[in-house]
């Protein structure tokens, strides 16, 4: 195997690992939003807002996480 293979290879493995946080941080997002409108329901459209936030903010490292291999394809 080329040194190139193993980097795109333990790449595609650290991405899966660096997807599992904000997969994690989606679901409590969405998860304790509903929590919340079911205590507040006079607040939903309120906590909706902020829930949409809070998925933007999480999903950011997800999409960060992609990129970042292609605008460094190799370690200095």
């Amino acid at each position: 195997m080329e040194l190139a293979e193993i980097v795109g290879n333990l790449g595609s493995i650290g991405y899966g690992l660096a997807a599992i946080g904000p997969g994690i941080g989606v679901g409590i997002v969405f998860g304790m939003g509903v929590q919340a409108m079911a205590r507040q329901p006079e607040a939903a459209g309120m906590l909706r807002v902020y829930m949409f936030i809070g998925f933007a903010l999480s999903e950011a490292l997800a999409l960060i996480g992609i990129v970042m291999p292609f605008v460094y394809p190799f370690p200095a």
